[in-house]
């Protein structure tokens, strides 16, 4: 590394080697399909290959996971699951369709969006069968994530009158899966194993750095024919290391992110220095499912400067691989640009009783949408300033819930925080005006018209719930900071855009919009039903409906 260069985590990925024919490579190893990424999509591709006959490599440049083993572990499910029905809502395919289009906008085919929410009790039922456990039990409140012993929740903005839909009334369709503590964790190593018991062979710590494809006579894309590997030596210790060093970054992702970002640029070296070069044969087809690109600053830089000052989350392999290796091969793209921030205000529950007002004082959202949706108003209209305003009482009770309510730490630790020590207070919002830099009359504007609403005197101008609304006539006043950048309150980025798929089959598409012969994707490397709006649990349900798609077709091919 050249002095003065800062270190990269970044897996370098090279042109696509072009060659007449097959012959021309020295393969140390082949299969029927060969997928690039173990996360829950690699995972579901690599189980439906086999089941359809396949044999399967499967390789992660880690030791498998990635962003699905350090998620929440929630599906987005409806259609009437077994859980739903046990809790009491009816639910069918068509009213979630109905309603997942007001989150899809259209990156994917109305015929799309209407097999996935077809398929998806049957989806639920397929994760079950490879040891995943679900349960009907659920929280008092709207939150962002269930409490302890709850699985069953509204996930996204199913409560909130103008996202409904028109048809009946709303369902829970976020089914987090049984675990004690979260449940990304638990809900992947039942895929994981799963997907050894279906005999796909695991490559891990092992980086696919390079496609190798059939050099094109006529205008037709070359076939993808396989990959080159750098794959770390088993059993040495410098691969023992980098094992460790991946653990440590989940561990301390959260509470020491400096920590985590030290041991990633630690495990890169590792890769660089002792990693070997081989090929692999992939006779019918490669899956590409490597995840975002969160981690991987230049595209960031390239794609969503705005968003840089957010706190990333997801798995250290989230540096676009995928997109990349598709990119070599001719790949189109969609929707980089696309990063979903989340602003998430409740728990606690009653915060979004408050008013969210931009850096000038002027109320920009409804307050009880889903923490993307917020996020995305604030960081992609309103430069990414904003406040939460709340009054006296209302501090009073999220106190009270913050230190009674049950929540997870993540939840009520950054809000006690917030409450406690950088709060800006003022007797009247010409002075909370003065003290957020916001213009006295705007602010005042804001309050009072939200306030009349809660009264019953109009309207609420953002289609507030009744029961969410509170009248903010009286001070105290207390301005809570919720800007991209907060210290005190991180706001968490992730990528949504990526590869183009031929929806029918995953398969990868060209700038042509012609099928990149052997190239597949799925989850978050490519374009799929979160790439839009993200709410929580879609982007695993479409790991699990792209992942299986993707599986299937690669051996067909």
């Amino acid at each position: 590394m050249s002095k003065g260069k800062r270190p990269t985590t970044v897996t370098p990925i090279a042109p696509a080697l072009e060659v007449d024919d097959a012959s021309a490579v020295d393969w140390s190893d082949s299969a029927d399909v060969v997928v690039v990424g173990w996360g829950a999509a690699g995972a579901c591709a690599a189980i439906e290959a086999r089941s359809a006959g396949a044999s399967v490599r499967v390789i992660d440049r880690f030791e498998g996971g990635g962003a699905s083993a350090l998620s929440g572990g929630v599906v987005y499910a409806g259609g009437g699951t077994p859980y739903q029905t046990q809790a009491g809502f009816k639910d069918t395919p068509d009213a979630m369709a109905d309603y997942l289009r007001h989150e899809v906008n259209g990156v994917v085919s109305d015929t799309t969006l209407q097999k996935f929410c077809d398929d998806s009790v049957a989806n639920l039922a397929w994760l079950e069968a490879q040891g995943a456990r679900f349960a009907a039990t659920m929280p008092d409140h709207k939150t962002s994530y269930p409490p302890e012993g709850k699985f069953l929740y509204y996930s996204g903005n199913e409560v909130v009158p103008v996202c409904r839909g028109e048809r009946g009334a709303p369902a829970p369709r976020g089914h987090r899966a049984v675990a004690k503590g979260q449940s990304g964790a638990t809900l992947y190593a039942a895929l994981r194993d799963a997907t050894l018991r279906a005999g796909a062979v695991a490559i891990t710590q092992a980086s696919v750095r390079r496609l190798v494809r059939q050099r094109s006579a006529d205008s037709q894309p070359g076939a993808v024919l396989g990959v080159e590997i750098w794959e770390l030596p088993p059993g040495d210790p410098a691969t023992l290391r980098h094992a460790a060093l991946n653990r440590q970054v989940a561990r301390w992702r959260t509470f020491r992110p400096g920590k985590a970002a030290a041991c990633r640029v630690e495990a890169a070296q590792i890769e660089q220095q002792a990693a070997q070069p081989r090929f692999i044969r992939a006779l019918r087809g490669v899956v590409l499912s490597t995840g975002g690109f969160i981690y991987n600053p230049e595209l960031v830089k390239a794609n969503a400067p705005h968003t840089r000052r957010g706190w990333p989350i997801g798995g250290a392999g989230c540096d676009g691989s995928g997109l990349r290796l598709g990119q070599s091969a001719g790949a189109a793209t969609q929707a980089l640009n696309n990063v979903s921030a989340w602003r998430f205000i409740t728990p606690p529950s009653v915060w979004p009783k408050g008013v969210v007002v931009n850096a000038a004082g002027e109320r920009f959202c409804n307050e009880q949408v889903y923490g993307a949706t917020l996020g995305h108003e604030l960081v992609d209209k309103h430069g990414g300033r904003g406040w939460l305003v709340l009054d006296g009482k209302l501090r009073k009770q999220a106190m009270r819930q913050c230190l009674f309510g049950g929540l997870w730490a993540f939840q009520s630790l950054p809000a006690l925080a917030m409450m406690l020590f950088s709060a800006k207070k003022a007797a009247t919002p010409e002075a909370l005006a003065a003290r957020i830099q916001a213009d006295p009359v705007t602010l005042r504007a804001s309050l009072d018209s939200a306030s009349a609403a809660a009264r019953g005197e109009h309207h609420d101008a953002f289609g507030k719930s009744p029961d969410m609304r509170h009248d903010l006539g009286r001070g105290p006043y207390y301005a809570l900071d919720i800007s991209i950048g907060s210290p005190t309150f991180p706001l968490a980025v992730l990528t949504l855009g990526g590869l183009v798929l031929d929806e029918s089959n995953g398969q990868v598409l060209d700038a042509a919009g012609q099928r990149i012969g052997g190239l597949f994707a799925a989850g978050r490397a490519a374009i799929g039903l979160p790439s839009s709006r993200y709410i929580s649990g879609l982007s695993l349900a479409d790991c699990v409906f792209s992942g299986r798609r993707a599986g299937r077709a690669a051996m067909a091919a």
